[in-house]
């Protein structure tokens, strides 16, 4: 029995110190809790400060990034139309020769059409004249 009694002695009171470090434990941090508290409010307010001035600091550049910003709109629209607007002049003056082009063709096709039918009625005649 004296093994037994002493095992009982040795878990139980390694369970009364664990106990008493959880409560110590316990303790120790809600006394740090307690302590970081002036910390946390101090870096919640230094947060918020320099995110204030970064902001202030920031808006003169953004007006003028905006500024900018407008100003290469402009220019960008002005090339733009400049741009249609060749390219309009393009386009109607290849059409424009399309369109000479096509006459010149079609008049060409015409000629030569009325060559062979000269030539046809030629040769006609003259086989007419044989008979």
């Amino acid at each position: 029995m004296g093994l037994s009694s002493f095992f009982k002695n040795l878990f139980g009171s390694a369970k009364e110190t664990t106990t008493e470090l959880a409560n110590k434990a316990e303790t120790t941090f809600e006394q740090a809790k307690e302590e970081a508290a002036p910390f946390v409010k101090k870096a919640e307010d230094f947060t918020e400060e320099t995110f204030a001035k970064v902001k202030e600091a920031s808006e003169p550049m953004l007006e003028s990034a905006v500024e900018y910003a407008s100003k290469a709109k402009d220019i960008v629209s002005e090339f733009v139309e400049k741009t249609s607007e060749s390219l309009s002049n393009v386009i109607d003056s290849t059409k424009e020769k399309t369109a000479e082009t096509e006459t010149v063709v079609y008049e060409k096709v015409v000629d030569a059409s009325e060559e062979d039918n000269t030539v046809t009625n030629q040769s006609v005649d003259n086989t007419s004249n044989r008979e």
